[in-house]
């Protein structure tokens, strides 16, 4: 069974930068066909995406953090990054890095999450 492991979270002041990385404790075959993706989490809310690279290498971001964070993933490390700019409060959450098959609903494989807290 393929684990996701998150790194990188902490506290950041307003205007700073985190990078996250999420490691699989495997390589998975044909893990280019997968949808590589970063979600985060607040109490009481659903989890939400943030970012995705899409089979195909599209990245697609949520409106609140486009143009601040960035996606990508190093296929030879089995390591998916988030690269997060410019972050505010409201980017304060516990984030997940998922992996989901080809045909898949939901993500197959899920991260314990990371916690990031923006404030001054």
């Amino acid at each position: 069974q393929v684990q996701l492991v998150e790194s990188g979270g902490g506290l950041a002041q307003p205007g700073g930068s985190l990078r996250l990385s999420c490691v699989a404790s495997e390589s998975m075959p044909a893990d280019h066909l997968y949808e590589w993706a970063w979600y985060r989490q607040t109490p009481g809310t659903p989890r939400t995406s943030v970012a995705v690279i899409r089979r195909g290498g599209r990245s697609v971001y949520a409106d609140a953090v486009k143009g601040r964070f960035t996606i990508s993933r190093d296929s030879a490390e089995n390591t998916l990054f988030l690269h997060m700019d410019n972050l505010n409060t409201e980017d304060t959450a516990v984030y997940y890095c998922s992996a989901k098959s080809p045909g898949g609903v939901m993500p197959n494989y899920w991260g314990n999450g990371t916690k990031v807290t923006v404030s001054s």
